[in-house]
């Protein structure tokens, strides 16, 4: 068993029978078809303890599950270790938490919290923030604020409120004469503060006026700010403009200033790094002017960049995750090639090879990145699989790689939008431009492997009826396309790190000895 391989990610195309406006099950798609029905298949986990999280009642998403895929083994992930962290208290003993508080208290300063205020797991968790902002008046800080990037994609897509009731009643119960916190100010999660891969700088500069200058339209509270907005443009939560909480004056309740110490609390990396990039290389910073440039201290729930080492301070140690599949290929002298557009090419890159940023071998793996428009997905759900697919053709009539992957992100960010019919389209154009990538590895010979990293565009109305711009609990599909003669799918339950060890299989090695075993005979 010895062939070269090519290996897609669908990305957010769940596999199940279950029909609530399954853009999946109902999109004309020939090639997906015959691939879970004439060609070896199964589906497989990408969610809940099969991806490291901590239960089974916890979506996957694209970053464990990339996690998962570039290293074949489970290792705790995300909320898992932040649950774990906080339980143990050893989060508070952590030098960031010690010298986060110990800053804000020696300077008279505020405590600021930015992040998802959701429990939708992914990102962050409304449960740290709580549990965090307990210990800080514990340990005797005076001042807290709160800055609140809101859902409405991990979680039902008009839900903030629900979290803004829950977070202001935390403040009922611990705000007294000796400690006071408040929510400062807000915006939705598409429009501030998190981008991802450098695609719209502007989103950041935005936040950073919204959370740090407190410059923005300005509310008497958040609830008044979501509800005003909604009124006026029908926002649902991701993209809410931002706003500022503030005083009838105009002053407004929690600028981070000189003194005062900020946490990002969200765990994944993907889109904390950015933010984070502002502060602790606010010196240098170049990608817009930051106008103020307050002296605080800053760290991350998680350091989201272990190659740049961003944030330098951070609270939880994220996983030291070894003997990833690109390694192993570069010991064995293979060379690949990785390609997506901009919203996923991390995922094939610095999520596929565990958290790391550079390559492993400049000689050995190649890289390369097709640019997103920056448009709302729904308008263009097609996105850029076209000229992802060329490039893989290409890289596959090279000659030159015995290893290549790819991501088509449309089922993930197309479903995000909640929109059904569009998302239809983008689960179309991927299976479209599967023809082409199976054609050429018929052609060149390669085995083709088809699956997905989770679910999204599978379950696109929630059982309330309501648009469900979230991830799901289906199982992924996987197939072998002229795998080499004889492959057969073994009998077992298999999730998404059982892939490395099955790409190693075909390329005609032993997998490695600390992978989940493949999913092949």
């Amino acid at each position: 068993m010895s062939k070269p391989v090519v290996l897609v990610v669908m990305d957010g195309v769940g596999w199940t029978d279950e029909d609530h406006c399954n853009a999946v099950k109902h999109a004309c798609k020939p090639q997906i078809d015959e691939l879970m029905t004439n060609w070896p298949h199964t589906t497989i986990k990408a969610s809940g303890v099969a991806v490291g999280l901590p239960t089974d009642e916890d979506m996957g998403n694209s970053e464990v599950g990339h996690n998962a895929l570039g290293c074949g083994q489970i290792y705790s992930q995300g909320a898992k270790l932040v649950n774990e962290s906080i339980e143990s208290g050893a989060i508070y003993e952590s030098d960031a938490w010690k010298k986060a508080v110990s800053y804000a208290k020696e300077h008279d300063g505020k405590l600021h919290f930015v992040g998802l205020l959701s429990d939708g797991n992914v990102h962050a968790n409304i449960s740290h923030l709580i549990a965090m902002l307990t210990e800080a008046k514990k340990e005797g800080v005076k001042e807290c604020r709160v800055h609140a990037l809101l859902d409405g994609r991990d979680v039902p897509e008009t839900s903030a409120l629900e979290y803004i009731d829950q977070i202001e009643n935390t403040f009922a119960e611990l705000n007294d004469d000796s400690f006071h916190a408040c929510l400062a100010s807000g915006g939705g999660r598409m429009t501030i503060t998190m981008d991802r891969y450098e695609a719209d700088w502007s989103m950041v500069e935005r936040g950073w006026h919204i959370h740090v200058m407190g410059d923005g339209r300005k509310f008497a509270s958040a609830r008044e700010a979501i509800e005003t907005y909604r009124e006026e443009g029908g926002y649902t939560d991701q993209y809410l403009p931002g706003f500022v909480v503030a005083d009838k004056d105009g002053n407004p309740a929690g600028t981070i200033d000189d003194g005062d110490s900020v946490i990002l609390y969200n765990f994944r990396g993907d889109r904390a790094v950015e933010f984070s990039k502002c502060f602790d290389y606010m010196d240098s910073f170049d990608k817009f002017d930051l106008v103020k440039k307050p002296k605080v201290f800053y760290c991350g729930m998680l350091q989201y960049d272990g190659d740049l080492k961003l944030p330098a301070n951070f609270l939880v140690e994220p996983p030291h995750i070894e003997h990833t599949l690109s390694e192993f290929l570069v010991n064995k002298g293979v060379k690949s090639y990785a390609c997506s557009e901009t919203q996923k090419f991390g995922h094939m890159t610095y999520f596929w090879n565990g958290n790391r940023s550079e390559k492993f071998s400049n000689e050995l793996e190649d890289w390369e990145e097709v640019p997103s428009d920056i448009i709302p997905f729904d308008q263009k759900p097609w996105m850029k699989a076209t000229e992802v697919t060329e490039k893989i053709v290409a890289a596959i009539e090279s000659g030159k790689y015995q290893f290549i992957r790819c991501n088509y992100p449309n089922g993930d960010m197309v479903g995000h939008t909640g929109n059904y019919q569009a998302t239809v389209i983008g689960v179309e154009a991927v299976d479209l431009n599967l023809k082409r990538v199976m054609d050429a590895c018929k052609k060149y010979d390669y085995t083709l492997l088809v699956m997905a990293d989770h679910g999204n565009s599978d379950e696109m109305v929630d059982k309330k009826g309501k648009p469900k711009t979230s991830h799901t609990l289906a199982r992924v599909p996987f197939a072998v396309f002229n795998g080499p003669e004889g492959t057969e799918v073994k009998d077992g339950d298999f999730g998404l790190s059982n892939v490395a060890a099955t790409v190693a299989q075909i390329l005609g090695f032993e997998p490695d000895e600390h992978w989940n075993e493949s999913i092949i005979k």
